[in-house]
């Protein structure tokens, strides 16, 4: 994507809509996608500080660490980020997006941003039980017992 006129103009912004490819997605191990992941949002230069905003929505495919249940989870996680030409040191490049040649990619930056924001602990719900560990019953379904017992 060309930022240049972003870059150069304050009080210009570009706005951005796109679906992450899903062999793009095929890349990111143990999720899996119930719906395409939409990215929406802007570009924008105020006062000559250029801004990368945008929203990740999508829906995951769980199934639950706990439990073994299968569900669908819809996830959303804003975004943003300050675009620089350059930075002074190797050191600054993990806190800007870098527009190399007044152009960046929003999907890689999408998809780096989506990565870490996936939960590392897939739940059905926040206090899932999970299964009995003697006899296996769901026990967000019934008490077996098994627990007091010991």
């Amino acid at each position: 994507m060309n930022v240049k006129n972003v870059l150069n103009i304050p009080g210009t912004s570009e706005q951005i809509d796109f679906c992450i490819p899903e062999e793009r997605l095929a890349q990111i191990s143990r999720y899996v996608f119930a719906s395409p992941v939409r990215v929406n949002g802007q570009i924008a230069n105020r006062a000559g500080v250029v801004t990368l905003s945008f929203r990740i929505t999508c829906s995951l495919l769980v199934t639950c660490d706990r439990c073994l249940k299968e569900t669908v989870q819809e996830l959303a996680y804003d975004e943003l980020h300050t675009v620089v030409r350059s930075v002074a040191s190797k050191e600054d490049e993990d806190d800007y997006v870098i527009a190399r040649a007044e152009c960046i990619d929003p999907v890689e930056i999408a998809v780096s941003d989506l990565i870490l924001e996936l939960p590392a602990k897939l739940l059905c719900r926040e206090d899932c039980k999970g299964l009995c560990p003697v006899c296996g019953c769901d026990r967000n379904v019934t008490e077996c017992g098994c627990m007091s017992e010991r």
